[in-house]
């Protein structure tokens, strides 16, 4: 049983792989062109109201006598007929046809060449012509020998798309539709969004053997999908490139609102707080009302357009607002509950006052402390100025600031004297030491024998019982009332009990054995006796 070429080729293939198979399929292809006789265009494209030719030729005449050549068509749905018969001996023949009055052989009228190459044309060419063309001859001794050939009827279809306004809900919806008109052959039609969402296409034999084809892009809309980018893409055979349709899905939603401003920070005493009602819908939104859960707004609230402010936070604002904005479609709303605290310290403010506060502190102990350093300076400076009253003389003086000459007469008079003090003077010239006393009113009282205006000079010792009496007298001072010492004052000096003349030998002793120092260098006397 002989095979077919097709099956040879198969059978070789099978046998070879890659490039050997790929040369011994190319050359069974080129012997079987070789061996196809009759030589046509495999396919023929064409717009309505053109003239297309259809050409035939039989290769290698030699050997073969050509009877007769017939052209036949073959309609995609439909039999075949035959529409141009020519024979050398006879007048071509147009058999009845849609194509005749409109087909013809070339050149026309035919020669005996044109056996060998009997191609037709047809004029104003429809949709309708559209199918296969099989060129046929009629040879002795192999037989009939043909040629097949595809005419393929274009149409620019007319391409749109749209979009379709819908209101959000919960059912599918056509969001989005594209059309492609009226083409030949039918156009294929797609979509590129991130809408989530499904196309549907629907195709319809249009005039002329035309096809539409409808495409529609459905989803259940959302508030979401307004806006979104959406794109139909038409391919067809008759365009350089796909035609693209960029649009923008329309869904209508009643506003979505959201109140914003409001940090849950709102003290009292806060000034110039806002909230803002934001709103997106579709319609734009066409009116925004601001009101409040407890009534009438605050007086301290000022609201316009789609704000609301509060010139200063107070117990009255203490209440939940509610903003309301309506567009055709319906209504939205947001509110917001508003607590009022209490002031808050900042604190960095906290930091700047306690930093002042410890600041004073710090300044308050260094003043205090400047101001004791000066006091005890001070002390010190009048307990050195007692305790060395004069260079030229070593006389001590007790609350009259006055200073003693050596005759024991006053010599002047200090800052702040009082005049009642007693004033004591030591005489140390004589064989026997004595101390002496001078009120300011008396005659100078002389201790140790030695008379008043006699020459006098002063050793320590002087100085230091001056400086015990004075302390001590001191004492005496603050022990008694305010008024006590008035009248002590009045009534002249305190009195020293004094010895008596025959004593004076012994004062040196006395006052070696009954002097006492103390932790400030001071020395007080053991035995003296003050009134």
């Amino acid at each position: 049983m002989e095979r077919s070429p097709d099956a040879r080729n198969r059978l070789a293939c099978t046998k070879m792989t890659g490039l050997l198979c790929l040369v011994v399929a190319v050359c069974l292809l080129a012997h079987g062109a070789s061996g196809q006789k009759v030589k046509v265009e495999p396919e023929v494209l064409s717009y309505p109201g053109q003239t297309v030719r259809l050409r035939c030729e039989f290769r290698d005449a030699a050997g073969v006598q050509l009877t007769m050549v017939t052209w036949i068509y073959e309609p995609k749905d439909g039999e075949r007929m035959n529409i141009a018969v020519f024979h050398p001996n006879f007048d071509p023949n147009y058999p009845d046809s849609p194509m005749k009055g409109r087909v013809s052989f070339t050149p026309n009228p035919p020669t005996i060449d044109t056996l060998t190459s009997p191609s037709i044309q047809i004029e104003n060419v429809r949709m309708t012509d559209e199918g296969k063309y099989i060129c046929e001859y009629a040879t002795y001794p192999s037989g009939n020998e043909q040629g097949i050939t595809y005419l393929v009827m274009l149409a620019k279809p007319q391409n749109a798309a749209s979009i379709v306004t819908v209101e959000a809900g919960t059912k599918k919806e056509v969001v989005a539709r594209c059309d492609s008109l009226n083409g030949r052959p039918a156009a294929k039609i797609s979509w590129v969004t991130t809408a989530k969402g499904n196309a549907t296409s629907v195709s319809k034999a249009g005039a002329d053997n035309t096809v539409s084809i409808t495409s529609e892009y459905k989803l259940v809309p959302t508030a979401a999908d307004n806006g979104k980018d959406i794109s139909c893409v038409v391919e067809h055979r008759t365009q350089v490139k796909p035609d693209s349709f960029a649009m923008k899905l329309v869904v209508q939603y009643a506003p979505e609102v959201s109140i914003v401003g409001y940090d849950n920070n709102w003290y009292v005493g806060r000034t110039n707080v806002v909230l803002t009602c934001q709103a997106n819908g579709n319609p734009v939104p066409i009116s925004v009302i601001w009101r409040a859960m407890s009534g009438e707004m605050p007086d301290t609230v000022e609201v316009k357009d789609n704000q609301l402010k509060v010139l200063k936070v107070d117990d009255a604002v203490n209440t939940t607002f509610v903003c309301e904005v309506k567009n055709r479609i319906g209504v939205g709303k947001d509110q917001v509950t508003v607590f009022v605290r209490e002031p808050k310290v900042d604190p960095s403010n906290a930091g700047v006052v306690a930093g002042a506060v410890i600041g004073s502190l710090l300044a308050l102990l260094l003043v205090a402390a400047l101001i004791a350093v000066l006091v005890t300076r001070s002390r010190r400076q009048q307990q050195g100025y007692r305790a060395n009253g004069g260079s030229d003389m070593k006389t001590r003086i007790f609350g009259g600031g006055k200073k003693a000459s050596k005759n024991g007469t006053s010599g002047g008079t200090g800052t702040g004297a009082n005049n009642n003090g007693p004033i004591y003077v030591y005489n140390e010239s004589s064989s026997h030491q004595g101390l002496g006393e001078k009120n300011n009113h008396n005659p100078a009282l002389t201790i140790g024998g030695r008379p008043e205006g006699g020459p006098t000079t002063h050793s320590a010792q002087d100085i230091l019982l001056s400086q015990e009496l004075d302390d001590a007298e001191r004492r005496k001072f603050d022990e008694l009332e305010e008024d006590e010492r008035y009248d002590h004052f009045g009534g002249g000096a305190p009195i020293l009990q004094l010895r008596p003349h025959d004593q004076d030998h012994i004062m040196g002793d006395y006052l070696d054995d009954d002097m006492e120092s103390q932790r400030d260098g001071s020395v007080i006397s053991r035995t003296a006796v003050y009134v």
